[in-house]
This record gives structure tokens, sequence and C-alpha cells, in this order.
């Protein structure tokens, strides 16, 4: 293997941990969100403004994370 495959390998490895990095962090924030709407929603309607932040920021998550899952196919 010459030295510009090695560092191809290289880089599309360290592109690879860069995307499942970012998707694990992804889900993770989505986690979080899961439980803090999960309190508001028991606690009372007053705080439906957060609630509809949550679902939007989860609902951005998810699609990040399907993008960059498709970056990993190609």
């Amino acid at each position: 293997m010459s030295e510009t495959e090695k560092d191809e390998l290289i880089d599309a490895q360290k592109q690879i941990i860069g995307i499942l990095f970012e998707v694990i962090k992804r889900l993770q924030t989505n986690n979080d969100l899961d439980e803090e709407y999960f309190k508001i929603i028991t606690d009372s309607t007053k705080n439906a403004k957060r609630i509809q932040a949550i679902l939007d920021e989860r609902k951005e998550n998810s699609k990040i994370v399907g993008r960059l899952l498709e970056q990993l196919e190609t």
C-alpha cells in the first residue's frame, strides 16, 4: 500500500469517526430532550412553547443524523 493510499485511508477513518461522534452527540441530545419533554408534559400545559422547541430540535437532530448516516453509505 502506497503512502498516498495510507493517507487517504487515514483521512477516511477520521471522517467516519467524526460522523459517528456527531451522530452519537445528536442522539444523546434527543435522549436528554425526551427526558425534559416528559417532565414538562406531566407538569402543565403552560410550557407549550418549550415543548414545541423540544420537538423542533429533536426533528432537526433526527434530520442531521439521517444526513450523516447517508454520508457513511457513500
